[in-house]
């Protein structure tokens, strides 16, 4: 397995404003306490940017006592005069609004919390491709045979049923295969709400 060495940039700002210490560093967590290290007694807080892969840092600063605020990088818009263009300035500008007291904030779940929220968000993903997959078989008989199949005799299909309904077979395997899919997909779901619930 290759694993790719991701980067953070970090900016450090005094009371001021002034950048006092600016690097690009590894997600290496040691590297990133060395560098926080010297800063750690006046530091008010550290700004995280909710990326895909923010659970690990947030973590490990919380765990060292650090003051971790999460971005809400969905909620932030260009705060007026402030110009930004790539990471370094983007790491300058999160630190600018977390001074001014401007910064959108998401919520940083709990640990414990957190799985169980994206076991949930995975059930919803689950949800979607499985109404896409209904979707798909009533266009089929739509476009094929002009007869708009209701949900509930879609999920009363089977590979036999189907096969007898339309002349082509190819299209008639193509809608086994998404009855298939939405089926597995339906198990699935139903997996996953049991674990939530338990």
């Amino acid at each position: 397995m290759t694993y790719i060495q991701i980067t953070a940039f970090f900016s450090i700002k005094d009371e001021t404003g002034d950048v006092i210490a600016r690097r690009k560093l590894p997600n290496d967590i040691k590297q990133i306490f060395l560098f926080l290290a010297p800063f750690k007694p006046q530091l008010t807080g550290l700004v995280v940017g909710s990326t895909f892969n923010w659970y690990w840092l947030v973590d490990a600063l919380n765990d060292a006592n650090y003051q971790v605020h999460l971005a809400n990088t969905t909620a932030i818009q260009q705060y007026s005069g402030l110009k930004y263009a790539d990471d370094n300035s983007d790491a300058d500008w999160l630190a600018e609004m977390l001074r001014l007291g401007v910064l959108p904030e998401g919520y940083i779940y709990p640990k414990e919390q957190r799985t169980v929220r994206d076991l949930m968000r995975k059930r919803m993903q689950l949800v979607q491709q499985a109404t896409l997959n209904l979707l798909s078989i009533q266009g089929l008989y739509m476009r094929h045979l002009s007869y708009k199949m209701s949900n509930n005799k879609i999920k009363q299909l089977t590979p036999a049923v189907i096969m007898t309904h339309f002349s082509s077979a190819n299209t008639a395997q193509a809608t086994i295969c998404n009855l298939a899919v939405m089926k597995c997909l339906k198990d699935q779901i139903k997996l996953l709400g049991k674990i939530v619930l338990t």
